[in-house]
């Protein structure tokens, strides 16, 4: 498969590359109202409606490369680049075109998580613009509810803050205005795009058909999925941001926007139990927070990663505490796909996954005992459960608050272990890497395939189901009536999985990376960093290599096509629960997609990694 640069990508997408002296004024003009088509820009056009397919492969520039899971997306972040905008800038066009060319999967009715690595400052953090809780939401809030019906439910509406996340970064250190990073959307949505075969599946959905609004634009005059090929149109869309790129925010989150938001929420499948608890005040009091990654080191490189309230980034690293000592990638059954490495991955992905279960959560409510978690003293008692010659009973979560002394309390209980609960496997991820050295590495998601499946009227937006993250029966301790770590509660925002991750060499940022998938999305990450650090593999070749995935303590596995028929016999004979087809284990799942972008430490050449999961497309601007 192979990587093209920006100038051989377009022109395979039949666009034109303008010549101009002008640059950011043509982009104000398209989002202020303006020809979005303007020539005068010095950066490629893009034809939407006949872009479609992928690319992949070692395309490489000293200037800046973008790797996003759309074709589409990813030119209008090469666009932001190529007219002088930095990795911020990039990032927040990218995510715009994202909510118009996979609206499924993100957008302003959603939240995330995004990595910043600042090359001047040699500085790394993240923009937490996760939805909140409305301040009318409890613990018990979805007692007594169906997933389906609660998700699809205004009842599930967080307050979103992925607009809000990108204009604060944006001010704080992007270099061009909100409306110049929303010109490449607002086409986009005006003009239409072919869709692809995964946004014609997904159109299946009966998420796409529950609200009259939703369904206009996701289905076809007769009620019918979308086909792939088909000419998508989103005009509402084009015009709320145009909106925004006029007015800011402020619209959103105080104005007619926020109201209409209010108004749809009290829709339910589900009746008046299931109505939006959202307020005026919620959506107008919502902030962002910047948060310090976690951060680890495995075998002489550092990770970091999302902190609480994503678990995702934490139990990445506790994974791979758990594994330092085992020899991987070191050749017979620790190689690749060796029945060692797979069965320690296994188990080291059960054991987190029990404490996952009960320790984290939004550290602005609960105690998060990330230092106990992380520490050898605890890691070590866990450690000695994995067995090499069987599979372990199902583990229950340890106790880290002994090794984490401030959060210590002798006479609490152990939480309760919550239910497994239905989650939504659907996120996006992409990455962008520029000139200075600036990283990006970006998750965002609007939990399940279509949210609620809510979209709000005259807008073209749809809104999250993200509340269901949340515990559905509540965790509240029977002794001292503390709740759950993942109970719902006022202004908290819930657990998740999303991981975006930067790894380190000598103090130096290589590669910004991370994954869609839901709670598969921590062990995606975790195969991609195994393969890169312990199996040598190249970025391509550590994105295209099958996967293995355990979401839960009791184990039951999830896997690729192409791993070793051997292996996967010996595992069963280990006791691991795999998929079969009359007794012989059978792997054929489809697990997350990953968007990277690196810098090599020798030469400074940039170049990206991209999943053919999805559409994963890597542009690599002109030297």
């Amino acid at each position: 498969m192979k990587r093209m640069d920006l100038a051989m990508y377009l022109a395979r997408l039949g666009a034109a590359l303008f010549v101009a002296t002008a640059v950011l004024a043509p982009l104000a003009l398209a989002a202020e109202g303006g020809s979005a088509s303007a020539t005068s820009i010095g950066v490629p056009q893009i034809d939407p409606a006949q872009a479609t397919g992928s690319s992949a492969g070692n395309a490489a520039s000293s200037r800046g490369v973008v790797s996003v899971s759309h074709p589409l997306a990813a030119a209008a972040g090469a666009q932001i680049l190529e007219a002088g905008g930095n990795a911020i800038d990039a990032a927040a066009a990218i995510q715009f075109a994202l909510n118009v060319v996979e609206p499924q999967f993100s957008g302003i009715g959603g939240g995330g998580f995004m990595m910043v690595h600042l090359a001047a400052e040699n500085r790394t953090f993240i923009v937490d613009s996760r939805e909140k809780a409305p301040a009318g939401a409890s613990a018990d809030m979805f007692l007594g509810q169906t997933f389906l019906a609660a998700s699809t439910s205004g009842h599930s509406i967080g307050v979103p803050g992925t607009l809000k996340g990108i204009d604060y970064a944006l001010r704080q250190w992007g270099s061009m205005t909100l409306a110049a990073t929303l010109a490449p959307a607002i086409r986009l949505a005006e003009e239409g795009f072919r869709i692809n075969r995964f946004l014609a599946a997904d159109t299946y959905n009966v998420r796409t058909t529950l609200q009259p609004e939703t369904r206009a634009i996701f289905r076809l005059p007769d009620g019918s999925p979308l086909p792939e090929g088909h000419l998508l149109v989103q005009p509402a869309l084009a015009q709320t941001f145009r909106l925004i790129a006029r007015d800011g925010v402020d619209p959103f989150y105080r104005g007619d926007i926020a109201r209409a938001i209010l108004d749809v929420q009290l829709r339910s499948q589900i009746g008046p139990a299931g109505a939006g608890r959202m307020t005026a005040s919620d959506l107008a009091a919502y902030d962002v927070a910047v948060r310090q990654p976690v951060e680890g080191d495995y075998r002489g490189y550092t990770i970091k990663s999302m902190p609480p309230p994503s678990s995702g980034g934490l139990a990445l690293l506790m994974m791979l505490e758990l594994l330092e000592p085992f020899p991987l990638g070191s050749g017979d059954g620790w190689r690749f796909g060796g029945r060692d490495a797979l069965h320690a991955m296994i188990e080291a992905m059960r054991l987190t996954f029990a404490d996952r279960s009960v320790w984290m959560g939004d550290p602005d409510f609960v105690p998060v005992p990330v230092k106990g978690l992380l520490s050898e003293c605890f890691l070590a008692t866990r450690r000695a459960f994995i067995n090499s010659g069987s599979r372990m009973a199902t583990p229950l979560p340890g106790d880290p608050r002994a090794c984490d002394s401030p959060n210590r309390r002798p006479h609490d209980e152990l939480p309760r272990v919550p239910a497994e609960e239905e989650k939504s496997m659907h996120t996006t991820h992409f990455s962008v890497v520029d000139a200075a050295g600036n990283f990006v590495s970006y998750t965002s998601t609007t939990e399940h395939t279509w949210g609620t499946g809510i979209l709000v009227p005259g807008y073209g937006f749809l809104l999250n189901n993200q509340l269901t993250d949340f515990n559905f029966t509540p965790q509240l301790s029977a002794s001292t009536g503390n709740p759950g770590a993942n109970d719902a509660g006022p202004f908290k925002r819930p657990l998740s999985s999303m991981a975006p991750t930067i790894l380190f060499k000598d103090g130096k940022p290589l590669i910004a990376y991370g994954a869609s998938g839901g709670p598969t999305i921590i062990n995606t990450v975790l195969n991609i960093t195994l393969n890169l650090v312990d199996h040598r593999m190249d970025i391509q070749q550590a994105i295209d290599a099958p996967r293995l995935s355990v979401t839960s303590a009791a184990g039951a596995v999830r896997c690729e096509a192409g791993l070793p028929p051997d292996s996967l016999r010996q595992l069963v004979e280990l006791g691991h629960d795999l998929p079969d087809v009359a007794g012989v284990p059978v792997c054929n799942e489809s697990i997350g997609s990953v968007q990277a972008v690196v810098i090599e430490m020798q030469n400074g050449r940039r170049y990206g990694g991209a999943d053919q999961r999805s559409e994963g497309t890597v542009i690599a601007l002109p030297r």
